[in-house]
């Protein structure tokens, strides 16, 4: 019997935990440590919780301690993982009662998630400066929030999170300013004129956008009053810190093989430069399709972290299984605007050294004669000039198209090009779509 020990048990370490159980469990004993008190919170709703579109935090939870050791985990809540020996095969952890224990393991996966980034500005430290992660990040925000001086929040960082948590405080009737050194929204995951769609949204409800700034200090006596960028000042109640993360790679990084961010590089089967010890979730890379075979890259998703967790529990347990790789699909609905998006934008296919263009056309989602529920959908495909291959596309529209960007993240992955695309068997029934619908039309015009 081989002894599997996971450290840390989020999205990647549940999944993977899971996976083992379910399959190999007889032959396995898994021993998890992991810092936190609760497992599984779903970060990407907590700005359902704080907007107070949902009634509580309870169904942001999918798994628990109890839950792991009832398909045969032994689990250590609030067990904090000290140093590993990589040689000795031991694991040196501090128990939740306070005792020193070594655990040793012939397997060890590493599921220790991601940090967020604490910029280096002045006052980060006064009362009402909030990053939010973890449960009690937000359950703290929501607490202070019963605070009726606390009237004005400042969101610094415009990506998913932010302009989320933006919509969040404006629902609950707060004045928002969002601030991004960035000229414009969510720039990671769309071009320009996509997430011009998104400001103009959130500008409609009165949510000031300060793009193109840079915060220099958090002002205040103790707590806080004000913000600072190089071009103005807020006076604001709150500061929400949302500028990114970076990998938790603490207990690797003096011996594994680390990328360009830190994160621990890992082969196909989810193992790093050290035999034996596997990386998965936020604290590993990820094989880029879009960028090219074999490409690496850090792109912290949680749906990226479960396809991570099961390929390494069948690789530990002897199986072997290669990640086919991903696309980073992801997607965002804020006062009913939805935009999902795919692969590349134009701007990171040119950076990455493609010759790419675009394709991009707007129309109803459905025939004309639909009058009611019936909404403009725009649809932007980026691909290769050259070898024509499909590298990204971006949907926005008030319409739920959310499903058809896993087709182009299949498209993408199997190197689709845009004339194959065009010629896809897609269906036509007036209450879904037209019958040259926006996926045909864009992929027809293409240069």
């Amino acid at each position: 019997m081989a002894k599997i020990v996971v450290v840390g048990a989020n999205h990647a370490g549940t999944a993977c935990i899971n996976t083992i159980l379910g399959n190999y469990g007889k032959e396995n004993e898994v021993v998890v440590f992991d810092k936190n008190n609760n497992i599984s919170f779903l970060g990407c709703g907590m700005a359902l919780w704080i907007g107070k579109q949902i009634a509580g935090a309870d169904g942001l939870f999918y798994s628990n301690k109890e839950t792991l050791e009832a398909a045969g985990a032994k689990v250590n809540m609030e067990a904090d993982v000290q140093s590993i020996d990589y040689d000795k095969k031991e694991v040196h952890v501090v128990l939740k009662d306070g005792r020193k224990h070594v655990e040793g393991y012939d397997k060890l996966i590493l599921a220790t998630g991601s940090k967020p980034i604490i910029p280096p500005i002045k006052g980060v430290e006064l009362e009402n400066v909030q990053f939010v992660k973890l449960f009690q990040n937000a359950q703290e925000v929501i607490d202070k929030l019963e605070n009726p001086e606390i009237k004005r929040v400042a969101v610094v960082g415009a990506g998913y999170i932010g302009v989320e948590l933006a919509e969040a405080f404006e629902r609950i009737g707060k004045e928002v300013v969002l601030v991004d050194v960035a000229e414009t929204c969510l720039s990671g995951y769309y071009d320009k004129d996509l997430t011009e769609l998104m400001n103009k949204n959130l500008s409609d409800h009165n949510i000031k956008l300060a793009f193109g700034q840079t915060v220099t200090e958090i002002q205040g006596n103790g707590k806080v009053e004000r913000l600072v960028t190089d071009k103005e000042s807020f006076d604001v109640d709150m500061v929400i810190l949302a500028v990114g993360f970076r990998p938790n790679n603490e207990l690797g990084k003096d011996k594994l093989e680390l990328f360009r961010n830190g994160a621990y590089v890992i082969n196909r089967h989810q193992e790093t430069s050290v035999k034996d010890v596997y990386a998965i979730g936020d604290c590993a890379t990820v094989y880029d399709n879009s960028l090219g075979d074999d490409a690496i890259n850090y792109i912290a998703l949680a749906s990226n972290a479960v396809r991570s967790g099961l390929v390494a529990a069948h690789n530990v347990c002897g199986k072997p299984l290669e990640t086919i790789g991903i696309q980073g699909s992801n997607g965002i609905c804020i006062y009913d605007l939805k935009m999902v998006s795919t692969g590349l934008t134009l701007e990171k296919a040119l950076r990455a050294g493609y010759d790419a263009v675009v394709t991009e056309f707007s129309d109803l989602q459905k025939p004309d004669f639909i009058e009611h529920d019936n909404h403009d959908v725009t649809i932007k495909i980026v691909y290769d000039k050259n070898t024509r291959v499909v590298l990204g596309c971006q949907i926005a529209s008030k319409e739920d198209m959310s499903m058809g960007i896993h087709m182009f993240s299949l498209a993408i992955q199997e190197k689709v090009t845009i004339e194959r695309l065009a010629l896809l068997d897609i269906f036509f029934l007036p209450h879904f779509n037209k019958p040259y619908n926006y996926i045909t039309m864009a992929a027809l015009t293409a240069k």
